[in-house]
């Protein structure tokens, strides 16, 4: 095994082990602050980032307002203070040692507002921004008005060409690296595009040597890339080390550190993570960013999956093949069906899924009547934790704050699965980020017995290769 040098990012000399930060409460101050302190660059999130009472518990992130635009503001000032809360924590854990970043998805609700906020209320505190999900062309400016480092995330070597060509060439002095998210190996959210096809993952080398060779083009040689996703053992990537070709490399870390003492996550995920198997993780499209996400398969998106299947396509008016009456709602408001589906529909309607829910691309989808009045309840009860929300149809910019589409009840509030599953929520019952090789948990000996490490002592670990 190759040797693991220090490497230049942010303006200093640290170990090239990132720590991937998890939105929504888990990526703490206390994971990042201990991972920094063993003198690599730790993260922690600054989405809905939790904030602590006098006692230390954790203050639920509970919503008042009467309107959503009301909720919203919520959400932002409590993005603000919890940012802040782990900033101070992850400073005061590292003791000036390795570097801070704060993640942010730019697709998040009020994103650059509480990136301001969370960057003026801990200047001083944080030293990079790393932000994905979406194309952030404000970040550089965002990082010069706070004199800070950014890192953004892509999964191209288009997509940085053309954040560098409308925004980042202004700003270059600043930008500390690139993340290159594998699209289909990374946890959480992932950038693939439209021509690349989700079943069929291509390898991450000659991905990255295309970004690569597109930084050199814009002078960017010596700014590392950080390879995301499918990191376990570093000794599997030792061609990648020192690899001229590819220039200064680092290595991000995001599933392994929820298996930590300091992980914020519940002792029943952790004990999951460590009874995965290969396959366990899928590639869904359900999330209402749009964005194609990696999970568990669990309860949760089994049911997502179930859901989905049960949708026929209708037509306001008999037309083609559509000619088999039926009537939607209370009102039995006719729609046409093909007779083929009426039949599927009866089916799903002995089976107890009675309820028929309009979706915006003119087909209906069979709930249960309990089903159908969660899902009614989580769209009413909407704080604009997105951008853009296909599963409520919210858009943070005015004047309605609509999207001007049917909320889509295939999808799921995602602001309430993952607050749940951080707050020591059901794990078969609500999302489950990680990535596709959490498996390995259950594999490595590192963890055999049901050992759990500490944040240092994992850093120690992927610093002898494994």
């Amino acid at each position: 095994m190759k040797a693991i040098n220090a490497i230049r990012m942010g303006g200093v000399d640290v170990l090239p082990l990132v720590e991937g930060g998890k939105g929504v409460a888990v990526s703490t101050g206390a994971s990042c602050g201990e991972w920094a302190g063993a003198g690599g660059v730790g993260t922690f999130s600054g989405v809905n980032a939790d904030s602590y009472d006098a006692e230390g518990n954790v203050i639920r992130q509970v919503y008042h307002g009467r309107t959503r635009r009301d909720r919203h503001e919520e959400l932002v000032a409590y993005g603000i203070s919890g940012g802040i809360t782990q900033a101070r924590e992850a400073y005061e854990r590292s003791n000036g040692q390795g570097r801070i970043h704060i993640n942010v998805l730019w697709e998040m609700g009020g994103a650059e507002r509480v990136l301001r906020g969370v960057l003026e209320g801990a200047r001083g505190l944080i030293n990079g921004v790393t932000c994905g999900a979406g194309m952030p062309y404000k970040l550089a400016d965002i990082a010069r008005e706070f004199g800070v480092f950014y890192y953004p995330i892509v999964s191209s070597g288009r997509a940085f060409a053309a954040l560098w060509k409308r925004s980042y060439s202004k700003a270059a002095e600043l930008l500390g690296g690139v993340v290159y998210e594998d699209p289909w190996l990374a946890g959480g959210h992932n950038g693939l595009s439209n021509s690349e096809d989700p079943n069929k993952p291509e390898a991450p080398y000659a991905r990255v040597l295309k970004l690569r060779e597109q930084m050199r083009a814009f002078g960017l040689g010596d700014v590392p890339i950080i390879m995301a996703g499918g990191v376990w053992w570093l000794e599997e990537w030792e061609d990648w080390i020192d690899n001229p070709e590819l220039g200064p490399i680092a290595f991000q870390f995001g599933t392994r550190p929820l298996l930590t003492k300091e992980s914020p996550i519940s002792e029943a995920w952790k004990q999951r993570l460590l009874t995965l198997k290969p396959g366990d993780v899928l590639l869904q499209p359900f999330s209402p960013t749009g964005f194609y996400s990696s999970a568990v398969r669990n309860d949760f998106l089994r049911d997502l999956e179930a859901r989905n299947e049960r949708q026929v396509a209708i037509s306001p008016e008999p037309v083609g093949e559509h000619t088999a009456e039926y009537g939607v709602g209370p009102r039995k408001r006719l729609v046409w069906l093909a007779p083929g589906d009426l039949e599927r529909v009866h089916h799903w309607e002995a089976q107890g899924y009675t309820e028929a829910l309009r979706t915006p691309d003119n087909t209906l989808v069979f709930v249960t009547p309990g089903n159908a009045r969660e899902i009614l309840k989580d769209q009413t009860d909407c704080m604009g934790c997105l951008s853009h929300c296909r599963f409520s149809n919210w858009t943070q910019h005015g004047p309605d704050y609509s999207n001007g589409k049917k909320a889509d009840p295939r999808s799921f509030c995602i602001q309430k699965t993952l607050q749940d599953i951080a707050h020591d929520g059901e794990i078969e019952h609500n999302l489950m980020f990680a990535g596709h090789n959490a498996y390995r948990f259950g594999q490595d000996p590192f963890y055999s017995n049901g050992f759990i490490p500490t944040v240092r002592q994992l850093v120690e670990r992927i610093m002898s290769g494994r």
